[in-house]
């Protein structure tokens, strides 16, 4: 494990601050005593007053920056590294979700591929100690062959956040090798937990099963998702924070590390995936009611199961927090109805 020391008064530079795992990173960082500088251009892809809401919970915050702008309008990121110099950078802003991707695929373009390319530039003139990126578990596509390795083939993704997402790593490696930036690149598996996104599954049962509205189950409930619950994530990406890649992998049959540069893939999930009729029986639990189920073929773009590999994330962290399915549902559940009075 290659440990460096987080000091104390680090600057840290998060994108999507305003977002799910955004905000609950600053959080926790903000907690700890660090500085955060927060990046978010608040879109209207789904509710804008949650993300509201979430800002004003980090903006009462004496070392929280906010800055409201878009990654790819030229030059607002050099400019945020040129004034705050943070040691850190966690890139979290993108244009999420897999289904919206068939309907608006130029936004994917314009934040993750253009946005993510200002983010490099960015860092490459004024380089932090350690660079981490979002990516996705989506990227594994068409591959079958579980759990999903970060040393695994995944040349088949099957929508186009996904495939934009698999750009951002290439691009990000050719920047390590060329610029020796230290980059590591996180693989998230399907986050759920309070202050969670209203296009992912668990809010829109919440949020129909409390209507007596039914609830579409894709591929007929043939589904299994590896559930990744917020704190176990944020728990990981924290320590993933002072292990840059090192010069030599931590164990090669299983380390993504480039064998040309400073950079790394690491899969984030609980590793221990769930059925998506599971998940439903978890969520009935704990709103006490039955779900009307409406069930439906698969949909485009989608896949039909999860399942992390992460030893290598072991191996470099120790072992992470695995909040089981009723635990998280039920606080999820516990979030909804006091954020919507309920």
């Amino acid at each position: 494990m290659h440990n460096m020391d987080v000091s104390e008064s680090s600057t840290f530079f998060i994108t999507g601050a305003a977002g799910f795992i955004g905000y609950h990173l600053c959080k926790s960082l903000l907690n700890e005593g660090y500085n955060v500088v927060g990046l978010d251009a608040l879109t209207n892809y789904y509710d804008i007053s949650l993300k509201e809401n979430r800002l004003g919970k980090l903006q009462g915050h004496p070392r929280f920056t906010f800055v409201k702008g878009r990654l790819e309008e030229h030059d607002i990121l050099a400019q945020i590294l040129e004034i705050h110099k943070p040691e850190y950078i966690i890139h979290l802003a993108a244009q999420a979700g897999v289904r919206y991707s068939i309907e608006a695929p130029k936004t994917y373009v314009d934040s993750n591929l253009v946005g993510t390319f200002e983010l490099l530039e960015a860092a490459r003139n004024q380089p932090p100690k350690h660079l981490l990126l979002a990516s996705t578990s989506s990227i594994f596509g068409a591959n079958t062959e579980m759990p999903y390795k970060e040393v695994s083939k995944a040349d088949h993704q099957m929508s186009f956040y996904a495939a934009t997402k698999k750009a951002n790593e290439a691009m990000a490696h050719s920047y390590a090798h060329l610029f020796d930036l230290p980059v590591t690149m996180f693989r998230f598996f399907t986050v759920y937990g309070p202050w969670g996104r209203p296009d992912m599954a668990l809010f829109k049962f919440t949020k129909a099963m409390l209507k007596g509205d039914p609830i579409d189950i894709y591929n007929n409930g043939e589904m299994k998702r590896d559930f990744t619950y917020i704190d176990d994530l944020v728990f990981s990406v924290r320590r993933l924070i002072s292990c840059p890649p090192g010069k030599m992998p931590v164990d090669p049959d299983i380390d993504s590390k480039s064998p040309v540069a400073p950079f790394r893939i690491v899969n984030i999930g609980n590793s221990q995936p769930a059925k998506l009729m599971d998940f439903v029986s978890s969520l009935e639990k704990s709103l006490g009611m039955e779900a009307k189920k409406n069930f439906l073929p698969m949909q485009a773009g989608d896949v039909p199961a999860t399942w992390a590999d992460t030893s290598l994330l072991k191996k470099l962290v120790g072992d992470a927090p695995h909040t089981n399915l009723d635990e998280g549902v039920s606080k999820f559940v516990e979030w909804y109805k006091s954020y919507y009075h309920i």
